[in-house]
């Protein structure tokens, strides 16, 4: 896509941007090697652990439950998540030129939506999933079924994708005419947004919206699961059953926690308070520090990934 024909007819007498500079972290130039390294092994944590979590969900007998089909779909959703930005802040850590085109700033923006709105929609599934299982254990086998899981899972991949094809072109049809340099390490909304020239009121409340359609509504979704699922917990007469109930929904609720509160920082508050460092800060908490914790938040506190993932480990050691 050639950057001419994303512009507005009555800016062509103004210069036309064909490509962004992603400034990254240029402003700590000598620390450059230094940050490649940490976000190299982070990215290789990642990386390996979501994949260990998806191979044992699929191939241990006594993973094959709704809530660990679930947790195999947020691994698998977390490697495409990083890979949508990390991968190209390596590329430009490395390397002097650091420009990114029009249609592939538009690519990675629109690919971090997508998986973005996926993330808090498999969160809100897995939430529901914990609910039934808490909340109505009697008819869980019933409700939880195979269809009902895989009918959920493919709503969560699918429901951003038409909206935010339609975001992401809107965004880059503004007329884009000054500098070029993106103050980030990737294209996210407000970065871009603020290169732009031209009216960008009515696409600042269309944020907001879609930001309350994919990630308010599902975070309140899941608190109320959870207000049900705690009122639920406190009622069981047994201490272990109490205590065997919490460590079952502990690991999710950290995870919504760690990724719902930085997003909701990030598009949710005033534009006054925007500062391109901040923005970056918050950028790199839930880009990249919570997928990386989210594993082994997930294998920790559960004794039956651990028993699974030694079991699988085991069979590696002894081939």
């Amino acid at each position: 896509m050639d950057g001419s024909t994303l512009q507005s007819p009555q800016l062509k007498n103004h210069s036309i941007l064909v490509e962004f500079i992603l400034l990254g972290f240029s402003d700590v130039s000598n620390l450059q090697e230094l940050l490649f390294g940490v976000f190299l092994i982070i990215y290789l944590i990642i990386v390996m652990s979501n994949s260990l979590i998806i191979i044992i969900t699929r191939t241990d007998p006594s993973l094959q439950t709704p809530m660990y089909f679930f947790l195999g779909n947020f691994s698998f959703l977390e490697i495409c998540y990083v890979s949508v930005t990390v991968p190209r802040l390596l590329t430009n850590l490395c390397r002097q030129d650091r420009s990114i085109s029009f249609m592939a700033c538009a690519t990675q923006m629109y690919f971090f939506l997508v998986f973005g709105a996926t993330e808090c929609f498999i969160l809100t599934a897995m939430a529901y999933d914990r609910y039934v299982a808490i909340c109505n254990p009697l008819l869980y086998p019933l409700i939880m079924n195979n269809r009902l899981c895989i009918q959920l899972a493919a709503g969560c991949w699918l429901s951003g994708v038409p909206v935010h094809i339609g975001f992401t072109y809107w965004i880059f049809s503004l007329p884009f005419c000054g500098s070029n340099q993106l103050n980030h390490f990737f294209c996210d909304i407000p970065p871009v947004l603020t290169l732009a020239c031209g009216d960008t009121f009515m696409i600042e409340i269309l944020v907001y919206v879609i930001a309350l359609l994919v990630v308010t509504i599902p975070f309140m979704l899941i608190f109320g699961s959870y207000l049900k699922i705690i009122s639920t917990i406190l009622k069981l007469p047994s201490a272990t059953g109490r205590a065997k109930a919490f460590s079952t929904c502990s690991s999710h609720l950290i995870v919504v926690a760690l990724f719902f509160g930085s997003g909701i920082i990030t598009y949710l508050r005033p534009k006054s308070s925007h500062s391109a460092r901040t923005d970056k800060f918050l950028s790199l908490f839930y880009t990249v520090v919570t997928p990386m914790f989210n594993p082994m938040i997930y294998c920790l506190r559960n004794k039956d990934v651990m028993i699974a993932m030694k079991k699988f480990l085991l069979r590696c050691i002894m081939l």
